[in-house]
C-alpha cells in the first residue's frame, strides 16, 4: 500500500521541528495537554514569544487548541509526525544496507586485531 504525501505539509512539519523550543514544547505535549503558561514555564522566554512557537506548531497541524472553560488548552496532534516517520521510511533500506556494510567492516577487522598481538 502507498501513501500519499503531502509534501507542502511535510515541508511545514520539518520547519516547526526544526526550532529545539518547538520539539520541547511538543516533548510536553506528548505526556497530555497543557495550557500556554504550562508550556511557557521551563523557557526563559515571554508568554508572546512561546505563543508564537505554538502558532507555528498550529500551523504544521501538530497542536490543536481545545476550549475548556477560560482556557485553551493545547493539544499534540501526532497526524503530522506520521507522514514524517512514512517519508523516513522509504530510506530504510539505505539506513540498514549501510550498517550491513559497517557490520561487515568491523568483522573484517577483528581478525586482524588478533593477527598484531
Amino acid at each position: 500500500m502507498t501513501t500519499v504525501i503531502d509534501e507542502d505539509r511535510l515541508s511545514d512539519t520539518f520547519a516547526a521541528l526544526a526550532n529545539s523550543t518547538r520539539r520541547a514544547i511538543l516533548a510536553h505535549l506528548a505526556e497530555g495537554s497543557a495550557t500556554v503558561n504550562e508550556l511557557a514555564e521551563p523557557f526563559q522566554m515571554t508568554l508572546p514569544a512561546v505563543s508564537k512557537h505554538i502558532k507555528v506548531l498550529e500551523r504544521a497541524g501538530l497542536v490543536t487548541r481545545g476550549h475548556h472553560a477560560q482556557y485553551r488548552p493545547c493539544a499534540l496532534d501526532a497526524e503530522p509526525l506520521q507522514q514524517v516517520s512514512t517519508w523516513a521510511e522509504q530510506y530504510r533500506p539505505v539506513w540498514e544496507a549501510r550498517f550491513d556494510r559497517m557490520d561487515d567492516y568491523i568483522k573484517q577487522l577483528r581478525p586482524r586485531r588478533k593477527d598484531r598481538r
